[in-house]
């Protein structure tokens, strides 16, 4: 990371990060070369058939974090589109503090469980997340992150362990998870990384899937179908260009296309944002975050288009205690400090578009949240 000294009035060099000390504290310094325009979308009347629920998770998205990403977008994101917003708190049975097995788990279950943990409750019993109602139901599911398999989000919604961390066991899961359209990374996750051996993309294939190992063959495939387009994570944000936005939009099209009136759910996930603020490292969070809003702009655009289908917009924790202190709104640039490398309790922002978003407000546990998410799947 380059670092420049701040003088006075001297210009701020787009794209560029820097540190200085003011009062006592270390700020880094960022502004983004790429700002970009939000949608402009018409939003459903509220009473309109919930047919199709899309939950996204920016992992580690608190408001410190939304409101250094709208600065730096120049005072503007998708998020603003929301007409619905309240507040989750995130603690788990065990810890004040929670972890993405934990606080996923919540959000796809409906029920609050054991640090650690995921698709299980606190005494280790299995739990079944909205994907499988949505399945139980004749709808089609998705999931879409940009992690590996093996993270914890991804698990909460596919799999069960009472350890995130027994990661062979939980890729095994996804054999049997049910799940139609999958995309995300960690193809090492399936093969080389193995202790026992076992190669889960040929158990997967066998099972029916289609194993993509490349975008193009991700967009030809139909459904059931996994994309591993990665050994581990995707790419960073910087250097993935819209590969994210696109596998989203192929996930939102075939589901659409074959689940008919039945509907799908589908879960879509900002995964690397957290990284990077554990890494305190604010350009590559704010890099993740602002794709992850623009593809909530390509979201809301097809839901606009459908007018059926509910958007929520959530975090499972709020990670690396940070705070704007510093900045120019119509430069697009931030200054910021991080007060920890962890996972913090402050209670992360939950934002609702569409039909059924009104009853998305006010301040709740995060398990309520996910029973409420779930109760329009139907």
């Amino acid at each position: 990371m380059k670092r420049i000294a701040v003088f006075g009035l001297a210009a701020i060099v787009l794209a560029v990060s820097c540190k200085r000390r003011e009062e006592g504290k270390t700020l880094q310094y960022y502004a983004t070369p790429n700002p970009y325009e939000i949608v402009d979308v018409a939003m459903p009347p509220v009473d309109n058939e919930v047919r199709n629920v899309i939950l996204m998770i920016g992992d580690g998205m608190g408001l410190e974090q939304v409101s250094c990403a709208w600065v730096l977008n120049h005072g503007k994101l998708n998020l603003d589109r929301f007409p619905s917003i309240g507040l989750s708190r995130t603690w788990c049975t065990n810890e004040l503090i929670t972890d993405s097995g934990a606080g996923g788990t919540a959000l796809a279950a409906g029920q609050k469980t054991a640090y650690s943990h995921v698709g299980t409750a606190a005494d280790s019993t299995d739990l079944a997340s909205m994907l499988v109602k949505a399945q139980e139901l004749g709808k089609k599911t998705g999931v879409v992150v940009t992690c590996h398999f093996a993270d914890a989000t991804p698990c909460d919604f596919c799999c069960h362990n009472e350890y995130r961390y027994n990661q062979d066991d939980l890729i095994a899961d996804y054999v049997t998870c049910g799940v139609d359209y999958l995309s995300g990374g960690g193809l090492d996750w399936f093969t080389v990384n193995r202790k026992d051996n076992r190669d889960i993309t040929r158990e997967m294939a066998a099972a029916g899937y289609t194993v993509a190992l490349t975008e193009e063959d991700l967009m030809a495939a139909d459904l059931p179908v996994i994309g591993i387009l990665a050994p581990d994570n995707l790419p960073v944000a910087m250097e993935r260009g819209d590969l994210y936005r696109r596998t989203v939009t192929r996930g939102l099209d075939i589901l659409s296309r074959e689940s008919g009136d039945q509907g799908f759910v589908m879960m879509l996930e900002g995964s690397c944002i957290d990284d990077w603020l554990h890494g305190n490292d604010i350009e590559k969070a704010m890099e993740e975050l602002l794709d992850f809003d623009r593809t909530i702009g390509d979201v809301l655009t097809w839901a606009a288009a459908d007018g059926h289908t509910l958007v929520v917009v959530t975090a499972d924790h709020n990670t690396g205690c940070l705070t704007l202190q510093d900045g120019n709104l119509e430069e697009g640039r931030i200054g910021v400090a991080f007060g920890s490398e962890s996972h913090n309790g402050i209670a992360v922002p939950v934002y609702a578009w569409g039909p059924g978003s009104d009853a998305f407000t006010g301040i709740r546990e995060n398990d309520e949240w996910g029973r409420l998410i779930a109760s329009f799947v139907k």
